[in-house]
């Protein structure tokens, strides 16, 4: 069964329980180091979307639960399709982070 999401569906907050809820899940945090050292989810992983390509080598179980976000959700959104083309099961797109309340660390 394919589990892939394009579209955020749910709060970053509901989604941040959810991938708690799931053993072996990971965040994906698929914007600039810079960006990305500014403030992250605790526990993610930082790919920029225009290294996606090196995705295997970060995870490669294309089963893993990995819940991508970014900014604003675009490429967040993008990165998710990519990475379901590329055979990546459990994909969930979390959309952006910006204008959220949720916990971030540096």
């Amino acid at each position: 069964m394919k589990l892939f999401t394009k579209v955020p569906e749910k709060s970053i907050q509901e989604y941040i329980k959810e991938e708690k809820e799931k053993e072996g899940s990971i965040f994906l945090d698929v914007r600039t180091p810079e960006e990305y050292e500014e403030g992250h989810l605790e526990n993610s992983l930082n790919l920029p979307l225009h290294e996606l390509k090196k995705i295997d080598t970060l995870i490669p179980d294309k089963d893993a639960h990995v819940y991508i976000y970014c900014l604003s959700g675009a490429r967040s959104k993008r990165s998710a399709a990519l990475m379901g083309h590329m055979g990546y099961t459990h994909v969930t797109d979390m959309g952006g982070i910006m204008g959220t309340d949720v916990q971030l660390v540096h």
